[in-house]
């Protein structure tokens, strides 16, 4: 008897046709999955960088901030530098800078299909920080009268928002069902 060894045309082709029958059963439901997993990532990221900010006044025992630049799709992590003050911009130093493109196509600030702000108010540029930044103060609070939200979407109008207190809190909601959900 002859040994012979490897595959057949006629059972390599049945695999091939299998494979395909499964990628095209696959890919669809991948494609609709792909942008939500990015939104949440992004939104993730913002909630941990605001959490960043803030554990950073603390253990610094000064002022943190996070300024949100909606004309260039980005936001940044800044510490007060030296004199711990954040206002006074000479010696701040960028501790991180993020690029909402860096999540992939589809990602960028604004409000989707929500038809209302988390608080019930509007969206104002989608960004309702007082000039589009959160300051930490030392006590982990924000330096303003009110907190605010951020707005984030993907390319299939899915929006979350990620928001601070005044008290320091740091919360993210998903808009679904035309209400915010935790």
């Amino acid at each position: 008897m002859k040994k012979s060894d490897g595959f057949t045309l006629l059972e390599l082709l049945v695999t091939i046709v299998i494979f395909g029958i499964i990628a095209s059963i696959a890919i669809p439901g991948f494609s609709r999955w792909l942008p939500n997993y990015r939104l949440k990532g992004v939104a993730r990221d913002i909630y941990s960088n605001l959490q960043f900010a803030k554990m950073g006044a603390v253990k610094e025992r000064g002022e943190w901030a996070v300024v949100f630049d909606r004309a260039n799709n980005r936001y940044q992590v800044v510490s007060g530098g030296a004199d711990r003050d954040y206002s006074t911009s000479a010696d701040n130093v960028v501790q991180r800078t993020v690029n909402l493109t860096d999540y992939g196509s589809g990602i960028s600030y604004g409000h989707g299909s929500a038809t209302t702000g988390v608080s019930g108010g509007g969206f104002g540029n989608d960004i309702t920080f007082s000039g589009d930044t959160v300051v930490f103060n030392s006590r982990g609070m924000i330096n303003s009268a009110t907190g605010g939200y951020v707005y984030v979407q993907n390319n299939r109008n899915n929006t979350m928002a990620v928001g601070a207190w005044t008290t320091g809190v740091i919360v993210m909601r998903k808009w679904r069902n035309n209400n915010w959900e935790q």
